[in-house]
């Protein structure tokens, strides 16, 4: 059906959606790759692709599908160009069309594309393709796409990476201490973590781990189970800080976690160096005269720099500091 001569035919669906026409068919990598291009302002295609867009991406994706694994279900969504000599054949359920580097101007699909191109590997793919758009058109399509498309929050995506077996190993770590954190009867964030989503007065996985990961470092190779038996006296004692200020709602704040998270390495040597064990009670110990010297409008005011208010914390807690 397809070959690799001056032009190629393939079967197709037309699907009419409002004014448009468009036509949906399966192609292989290699021809969609020799015959794409990114922008009807660069005259080297290839250029185009390297200018505009990210290689490490790119070859992410051609890595993706070299491992005999990878699957790449979403269409590619292409304008066909005049150069492609594009053609409606066989009663309308076969296009043909001119492979040319310039052929199909990409609208939906740009780094996959590129990731064909460095693949070794051709494999077939969804593609859909409009026919007879004029430029004004093309752009008003691209950025429809481009903006209207709404990805996946971050946050779902991190609660499901365990589900696929594809975390890290910090990640898998991270997850663990989360998981122990929301759902541990002990915990002092039980009720303020939210798993698969941003919410309003909740700690969002994304928040969570770039909180927790600065100090992963403390825990060497310790189990997570550790790492929460650690922590979550510390959290204990700085939320009930926080409260004698009349502010202890601010932990769920994405700056103030991650400037009490990375305030956590000082309070802990000292809390070892006196008591030579992790508990709330010790953990409080410390913090009290500490909590005597903080300013409840600085934590309520602590606008988007965590390292500002860390900087603050460790200050405060040095003029707090007796032999």
């Amino acid at each position: 059906m397809e070959n690799r001569t001056k032009r190629v035919k393939f079967s197709v669906n037309l699907i009419k959606q409002g004014k448009h026409q468009l036509y949906t068919c399966t192609m292989p990598t290699n021809i969609l790759a020799e015959c794409s291009f990114v922008s009807t302002r660069d005259e080297d295609p290839k250029e185009g692709f390297q200018r505009l867009l990210d290689k490490k991406r790119a070859q992410e994706i051609a890595d993706y599908i070299d491992t005999g694994l990878g699957t790449i279900p979403s269409a590619i969504v292409v304008s066909a160009q005049p150069e492609a000599q594009f053609k409606l054949i066989g009663g309308g359920k076969t296009i043909e069309f001119e492979v040319n580097p310039r052929s199909l101007l990409i609208l939906d699909g740009q780094h996959r594309v590129w990731g064909f191109l460095l693949a070794k590997t051709a494999v077939r793919v969804p593609v859909v393709i409009y026919n007879g758009l004029t430029r004004v058109e093309e752009s008003r399509l691209f950025i429809d796409i481009n903006t209207k498309q709404r990805p996946v929050p971050n946050e779902l995506l991190l609660d499901i990476k365990n589900l696929a077996q594809y975390e890290s190993v910090n990640e898998a770590y991270l997850n663990e201490l989360f998981n122990l954190f929301n759902s541990k009867s002990s915990s002092p964030l039980l009720g303020l973590l939210s798993p698969a989503k941003r919410s309003s007065g909740k700690i969002s996985r994304v928040s969570f781990n770039t909180s927790i990961k600065p100090v992963l470092a403390a825990f060497a190779d310790r189990p997570s189970s550790e790492a929460y038996q650690t922590l979550a006296p510390y959290f204990s004692a700085f939320i009930a800080g926080l409260k004698r200020l009349k502010c202890e709602d601010r932990i769920t704040n994405p700056t103030v976690l991650r400037a009490v998270t990375l305030f956590f390495p000082e309070v802990a040597q000292r809390v070892k160096d006196k008591f030579g064990t992790y508990n709330s009670k010790a953990f409080g110990e410390i913090l009290t005269p500490f909590f005597t010297k903080v300013s409840a409008t600085k934590v309520k005011n602590s606008g988007y720099s965590h390292k500002e208010l860390y900087d603050y914390f460790s200050n405060c807690f040095r003029t707090t500091f007796i032999i």
